[in-house]
């Protein structure tokens, strides 16, 4: 195990930064793409496309009706959270017609960040039940728009059927802080379950 806190076969056997692959999960229109983008510390590679009234069947565009763009493949960005560990961000599409592509984005991911638009809880049901299905830990991170209506933590953890040990905090995933802190509870949280399985051994 490293200084990081993890076990995993990727550390630099000449003391490197060790890289770890996250997921940025969630439905469409719930910030994804922005957080990549206020977090890298490269410019995020995006695969971002118009809008177009040809997908007006297949988008649902309730709630986020000013949306013109969308993501159709993935977002990547990369952060340096100290001179131990790189986090490559891979965004995920939320919309359903794009949703195979996930299987293959998750492949090798350490850890996820889930994020929820409290104005659309639904919206992220999919993510959530995906990350069950994979075996990916993962938090929530509660994007708060500017008229997001305020529920008790406890409230929205029961909304969204999730155990207590699912970690959740708010957001702005405009703000490089904001977001970076939620990437920093994620590895906080990978690396509380990596010591109880170690605990458990």
């Amino acid at each position: 195990m490293d200084s990081t806190g993890f076990d995993r076969p990727d550390h630099r056997p000449d003391g490197g930064p060790r890289s770890v692959k996250v997921m940025i999960a969630g439905g469409f229109g719930t910030g994804k793409t922005t957080l990549v983008g206020s977090v890298s510390d490269i410019r995020p590679l995006t695969t971002e496309e118009t809008l177009t009234e040809a997908g007006a069947d297949a988008d649902d565009l309730i709630g986020v009706a000013g949306k013109t763009r969308t993501t159709v493949s993935m977002d990547f960005g990369k952060i340096s959270l100290n001179e131990r560990l790189v986090l490559y961000l891979f965004g995920t599409p939320g919309q359903e017609r794009f949703w195979f592509l996930w299987n293959g984005l998750f492949k090798g991911a350490l850890g996820a960040v889930v994020l929820v638009d409290t104005r659309r809880l639904a919206a992220s049901f999919r993510a959530i039940e995906e990350m069950e299905r994979q075996d990916v830990p993962f938090v929530i991170a509660l994007n708060v728009f500017p008229d997001s209506p305020h529920h008790p933590v406890e409230e929205v953890r029961d909304a969204l059927d999730l155990p207590p040990d699912t970690p959740m905090v708010s957001c702005d995933a405009r703000d490089r802080a904001s977001s970076r802190d939620v990437l920093i509870a994620l590895v906080r949280h990978l690396q509380e379950r990596s010591a109880a399985a170690r605990e458990v051994r």
